[in-house]
C-alpha cells in the first residue's frame, strides 16, 4: 500500500496484520503534520477504508 497525495498533503499508511492496527502519517512539503490510528481485521486494511479516513481528514482540515 503506498502513498496518497492530496492538495499538497501527503498519506502515508502502515499497519502491523499482528496488531490488527496501523496508523496514517500526513506530510505536508516533507513535513510530519500528525498520525490517524485506524483498527482492522484481516490480512491488510482495506484500501476504500483508508480513502474514508483520508477524505474525512480534508474535509475536516478544509483541504
Amino acid at each position: 500500500m503506498g502513498a496518497i497525495e492530496r492538495s499538497g498533503y501527503r498519506f502515508e499508511p502502515e499497519y502491523s496484520v499482528i496488531e490488527q492496527n496501523g496508523a496514517i502519517h500526513v506530510y505536508k512539503k516533507g513535513t510530519f503534520i500528525e498520525e490517524l490510528p485506524f483498527t482492522f481485521s484481516g490480512q491488510a486494511p482495506n484500501l476504500g477504508e483508508i480513502e474514508k479516513l483520508i477524505d474525512q481528514y480534508c474535509e475536516e482540515q478544509g483541504i
